[in-house]
């Protein structure tokens, strides 16, 4: 039995032990407390039934992409910037160290005032929650590139345009890649508390709108929909990353074996 069969055989188990542990709490407290797997994958299948669920997961996941990769495309040359100037370092560093313990959704009620309840506040509450992340982490590439190389492209007449196009962001891209993923994370936390307090649609208002309902199968739908988006979500920028980036050192956590 090769070993890809053995894993796959643990993967199987693994999961047929966490669904009986959880049909027997449900047994034990009651579906209105805790719906079991069948109970909730009928209440699945209820809101797939009229288009709901689908269309729910859609929007959230529009905000989420977008806001996340306006949040990633600005924030890669604001960290570039701020890690090579070294004046620009000196201002910015103090703010980004001090806002960036503000948690995203602790901006939802302003974001509201400045932007409205349409979808921009959502969007740019993402792109809040994105950007700093990646600016700390490509800010953090750029001052872990050893002096050495950057003296070598000097010293063989390279500008300091040539310096950061062909040894700094080189040298930062795994930084890079891996504030982007864990931007995708927060970005999801964002936007379900975004929904939940002020949206009509989206996978957040139906986690929040369930409980006006005692519809406790629906809260589960949205929970495991939600792990379900953000794990498909970030294996698709790993896998990209693995495919486009490996040759700047970005490897997938799944890809590694020891």
């Amino acid at each position: 039995m090769s070993n890809k069969m053995i894993k796959g055989i643990r993967h199987l188990i693994f999961w047929i032990v966490i669904l009986a542990v959880w049909q027997l709490l449900a047994w034990v407290y009651g579906p209105e407390i805790l719906p079991g797997p069948i109970y909730t994958a009928a209440g699945g299948y209820e809101l797939l039934q009229d288009g709901t669920l689908v269309s729910y997961i859609g929007i959230s996941s529009y905000r989420v992409l977008l806001g996340w990769t306006l949040g990633s495309l600005l924030a890669i040359p604001a960290g570039l910037i701020i890690g090579k100037v070294n004046a620009i370092r000196t201002i910015a560093e103090p703010f980004l160290n001090f806002i960036r313990f503000i948690p995203p959704i602790a901006f939802i009620t302003l974001f509201l005032v400045w932007f409205g309840i349409g979808e921009t506040s959502k969007v740019a509450l993402i792109l809040y929650a994105t950007f700093f992340i990646v600016v700390l982490n490509t800010l953090t590439g750029v001052l872990s590139v050893e002096e050495d190389k950057i003296r070598s492209a000097r010293s063989m007449g390279a500008s300091e345009w040539q310096t950061v196009l062909h040894v700094i962001i080189p040298a930062t891209v795994p930084y890079m890649f891996t504030g982007v993923r864990l931007a995708m994370g927060t970005s999801f936390m964002a936007i379900i508390g975004a929904e939940m307090i002020a949206s009509n649609e989206g996978v957040g208002y139906l986690i929040w709108n369930s409980r006006l309902f005692f519809r406790t199968d629906w809260i589960f739908v949205g929970l495991i929909c939600l792990g379900l988006m953000g794990f498909l979500t970030d294996r698709a920028v790993a896998l990209l990353g693995r495919k486009l980036l490996s040759r700047y050192g970005v490897v997938s956590t799944h890809s590694v074996r020891r």
